[in-house]
């Protein structure tokens, strides 16, 4: 990306055609699953906050996508469903070919929410 994207528009248009379609996809199934949430470039990356928190965020990189939990504790608590992904503490690496599951997505967007409201 030549310049910094003022928005998530703004970042989809500067990745790929096969990782905008994927991460297009990405940002609805978050949409739904909080449609309360600010979306803002943070980072560098696409993000979501809800009520001042930071949600979630994803981004590309030249060989991947990546989803962050943006905390230290939801890939750890998903390990099991997350088997199939390369993960880190704060990241969930996945190819265009084989992006996260919509459901796996909500789910971890609801713990997200949960978390942040202290439950």
């Amino acid at each position: 990306m030549a310049s910094k994207p003022q928005s998530i528009d703004d970042y989809l248009a500067a990745v790929s055609d096969d990782q905008r379609a994927v991460l297009e996809k990405l940002r609805k199934t978050i949409r739904a699953a909080a449609p309360q949430a600010e979306e803002y470039i943070n980072y560098g990356v696409a993000a979501f906050r809800l009520n001042g928190k930071s949600l979630v965020g994803f981004g590309a990189s030249k060989k991947h996508c990546s989803f962050y939990p943006m905390n230290g504790s939801t890939v750890a608590a998903f390990q099991d469903e997350l088997k199939n992904y390369e993960t880190s503490k704060g990241s969930i690496k996945f190819s265009t070919a084989n992006p996260l599951p919509a459901a796996l997505v909500r789910k971890l967007v609801k713990a997200r929410i949960a978390e942040n409201s202290g439950r």
